[in-house]
């Protein structure tokens, strides 16, 4: 299996445009080896970017000769000195049906070939349930005929391979592209099966926004009516990258019903009707607590927060789901509770939000432009 200083001896090889060895310019990031895949990045100074651009190409052809490496992943990172603009091009204007135009001249960005509507599950913060949230979303879509797959997006903190307790590592297919894996009629990717669990994902932005890119483009997805995305959470690089880089046909906020989440799930909201992208709904998780002893109900995270919050920021609720015992522990076990106990209350409050999340969906499919991302000062 190829290591490190292997990698590094073959960029030796790659000049810059200067004329020196790539590894001596100190542009060079952390490499990282895992298993045949590696994972490093180039940063210059944002002008410099297209003549550095060829030096990327070669960097990564160079990588992928190395014996033992099954893939590579390379990212051209431009920052801007002191006192640099920044501010970026304005955001394309929504059209009347609430999509993004791009501005003159530009293209439409287009989403991963065969794929009909791309959905992101987001929060504002961890800790609400996303992950399963967006597991179980996938599996009650599955479940009313549409074809799905699951891009885990979570590059720090990836949880779909132990939802669906999914083993092993994607096939590679002609050195640079990479089958997905399957969980319970679910096509999935994620960077879990490339890296060991225990890999720290010590990468700066950039190189998370290569690797949703790459996992979007160079996968062999096929034909699907839906591809969830697990977001990680938060307003920052993954979501500007899946913003920019698709065209999303909406996002879904998980929130429990307490103030401090809502406040979060409110900034979630916002960010994504900044960069146009429709907010589809509002998912109450953790909604209220049933004794299975005595049955009586307690609203531990108190309750309706997010049916209130979602009728202020005049988007749908979509529903809740409470908190159980059974959906945790197979959520623990890969065992996702719609697959496993198709006829239970939790798997019909999971089928009733799909059928939300679906009927939005109808007519928002291909065709929005990305739009531009605003800095302010």
């Amino acid at each position: 299996m190829a290591t490190k200083e292997d990698v590094l001896a073959a960029l030796a090889a790659v000049k810059t445009p200067d004329g020196a060895p790539l590894p001596q310019t100190g542009k060079l990031s952390d490499v990282v080896v895992s298993d045949g895949k590696v994972f490093f990045s180039i940063t210059v100074d944002a002008a410099a970017v297209p003549h550095w651009e060829p030096v990327r190409k070669a960097a990564e052809s160079a990588v992928r000769a190395v014996p033992g490496v099954k893939s590579a992943m390379v990212a051209l990172t431009g920052e801007r000195g002191a006192g640099a603009a920044r501010t970026a091009p304005p955001p394309a204007r929504p059209a009347g049906n609430g999509h993004a135009h791009a501005p003159r001249g530009e293209r439409p960005v287009q989403g991963p070939p065969g794929v009909a509507a791309i959905v992101a599950v987001a929060s504002g913060k961890g800790g609400v349930g996303k992950s399963t949230t967006a597991v179980n979303l996938a599996l009650a879509l599955r479940d009313l005929g549409l074809k799905v797959g699951v891009l885990d997006a979570d590059i720090y903190g990836p949880s779909v391979p132990k939802l669906l307790a999914i083993r092993g590592r994607p096939e590679t297919l002609g050195g640079n592209r990479l089958r997905p894996m399957n969980g319970y009629g679910l096509t999935v990717m994620s960077i879990g099966f490339l890296v060991a669990e225990d890999t720290p994902m010590i990468w700066r932005g950039p190189m998370v926004m290569s690797a949703l890119t790459q996992m979007l483009r160079e996968v062999e997805w096929g034909t699907l009516d839906v591809m969830i995305v697990d977001m990680p959470p938060g307003t920052g690089d993954a979501q500007l990258t899946m913003a920019q880089q698709v065209p999303l046909a909406g996002a879904v906020i998980v929130s429990t019903p307490q103030d401090l989440a809502l406040i979060d799930a409110r900034r979630g909201v916002e960010m994504f009707k900044r960069v146009n992208v429709p907010v589809l709904g509002i998912i109450e998780n953790m909604s209220y607590f049933v004794c299975p002893k005595c049955g009586e109900r307690h609203d531990i995270f108190a309750h309706g927060g997010a049916h209130r919050e979602a009728d202020r920021l005049g988007v749908p609720f979509l529903g809740e789901v409470p908190l159980h015992m059974a959906i945790r522990e197979t959520s623990d076990s890969g065992r996702p509770v719609v697959a496993t106990d198709p006829d239970g209350p939790h798997a019909k409050a999971y089928r009733a939000i799909a059928a939300r999340v679906r009927d939005q969906l109808k007519g928002k499919g291909a065709g929005r432009a990305a739009p531009k991302i605003v800095i302010e000062a």
